[in-house]
This record gives structure tokens, sequence and C-alpha cells, in this order.
């Protein structure tokens, strides 16, 4: 049985709904929680003292952000590319183009790892066939394809020892767990977590310092954080049936952040699309940034 934790749930406010939100990074250095809206094209940002939110569009459909070790600016999922992105004025400039033969296809989620390197995954527009993949991006810009196929990939997260990560096929409702080589490639691929009906399916992730995992549940209306075993142990509802992401943030890293998705049930969920701020009873780890 999983408990459900009696979090304070609160609603950040701002003018706008995300149609669809993901990719969230808490910036120690700037103080502030960084996600993006995939299909409205738009990272947003939210200033943690003073709460200011400020807002830009970009040209692409954009998946993620992640800091950059030691540079200015950020690396993201820019349409089908994987690019440096500064804001402030907006510059893009391409580092990686794994797929120039899949039109169809755009980045979904990403990390970075405690030694500088970006994992990424793709996946197809219309979520309906496995034309996606699993990318490593080294410091030195060189892109390896390291796992695939994936219809909805999604979700990497680091262990807390960098020696295992996990990532999902959202479709599939599997969690997979992979050895992490010294190369740098990957492990065969081994199922860890699988979702009940009555959860939802896996979405993004991230792991907290004790080594539990928590997991965004499209369709399930909540968070659930699961133990180090990959035993489900609580749950935190949500006013939203589609959660995408969460982000462990603040000085402390005490507070979590959470993203949901607009599209398809803005007119039966008046909270959806909503970025919601959630008491997880833990901390988490320090984000990892990108060595190139």
């Amino acid at each position: 049985m999983i408990g459900r934790a009696m979090a304070e749930i609160r609603i950040v406010e701002r003018a706008r709904r995300d149609r669809l939100g993901e990719g969230l990074l808490w910036s120690d250095r700037e103080q502030a929680v960084y996600w993006t809206d995939i299909l409205e094209r738009r990272v947003n940002r939210l200033t943690l003292i003073g709460g200011r939110i400020d807002s830009w569009e970009v040209p692409q459909t954009i998946g993620w952000v992640i800091e950059r070790q030691g540079a200015p600016g950020l690396i993201a999922g820019h349409g089908r590319e994987i690019v440096r992105l500064t804001l402030d004025p907006l510059a893009i400039e391409t580092i990686a183009a794994p797929e120039p033969d899949r039109d169809g296809n755009r980045m979904n989620d990403a990390k970075a790892d405690a030694l500088g390197r970006i994992w990424a995954g793709t996946m197809p527009v219309t979520c309906d066939r496995p034309s996606g993949a699993f990318y490593r991006l080294d410091p030195d810009g060189r892109i390896a394809r390291v796992d695939g196929p994936y219809t909805i990939a999604n979700g990497p997260a680091i262990a807390p020892g960098g020696d295992m990560l996990l990532h999902t096929d959202t479709a599939l409702g599997t969690i997979f767990r992979f050895a992490i080589r010294d190369d740098g490639s990957l492990g065969p691929r081994e199922p860890f977590i699988t979702f009940e009906k009555n959860w939802g399916s896996p979405d993004g992730m991230t792991f907290d310092a004790e080594g539990g995992l928590w997991v965004a549940c499209w369709g399930g209306s909540g968070v659930m954080r699961f133990d180090p075993l990959g035993k489900p142990e609580r749950r935190i509802a949500l006013p939203a049936s589609q959660i995408t992401n969460m982000v462990f943030a603040g000085a402390d890293l005490d507070r979590m952040f959470v993203t949901s998705a607009a599209d398809g049930v803005e007119r039966a969920e008046p909270d959806a699309g909503a970025l919601f701020e959630v008491d997880p009873g833990c901390r988490g780890l320090p984000a990892g940034r990108y060595a190139g």
C-alpha cells in the first residue's frame, strides 16, 4: 500500500498555463527555477527571491535546458538539435544534430551527470511510433547513440553514486535501469519499475539525497517516490492529471517544483498546466552541468 503524503501544495501564480510544461532546472548560481513549455516554444524562469517570472519564446519546440559548467548561458534541446542558448539577447548555436534524417522527431528530456555529460532522449512529435533514441553528449561535443528505439523517451535520472542511470519509455509504462560503464557506454537495459495502471505512466524523474526516486505520473495526478529497490513508498496528489517533471530547488534543495500539461484537458482541469510547489519532506541533489 502506498502512503499518501499530506504535503502542502502551492500553485505558482502567473499569467499563463503551460500547454506542455517540462525540462525543469534548478540554477544555484541564479537562485532560480527554469522550465520549458515544449509546444508553446517557451523558456520560463522563476527567481525565488521576489518571485519574478520571466519568459522567452524560441523558434522551435524546446524540451529542456541545462546549465554550462564554468561558462554562462544554457544548453538546450531545441527542435531536433542540442544547442547553446543565450536568452538576453536570444542567441542559438548548434552543438549536435543527431537525427538529421528524422524530420518527425524532436528532443524531449535530458539530464547532465557529474562528469559534465548530457544524456538526452528523442521522440516522434506524434508520440505514436518508436522512432526515438537515447544519446550521450560528451563535453567535447561528440554525440553517441546509447540506446533505442523509444516512442516517448523520458526522465533520465542519474543515481547519486553516478554508476547507474534510469530512463523510461512512457509509452511502455516501464522505467529501465542501466549500468554506466567507465567509457560512458551503457550496460544492458533492465526493467526496474513497471507502472501499475492506476499510477498513470512514468514521465520525468529525479533522485533525492537518500537515493529515493521521484517520478512524475502522467495521467496519474501526482508524483511518486520509490525506495532504492524500486518499491513504491508514497504519493503526493496534485490537482492536474498530466504531471510531467519535478526538480529540487532552494538554497537547501528542500523545495520541489512540479510541471504539468494543459494540452487536451484545459477545459476539464482548471489547474492543468500549472507550476506547482510541494513539500517533499527530503532534500535533493545538486544539478549536473554540461562541461563543454
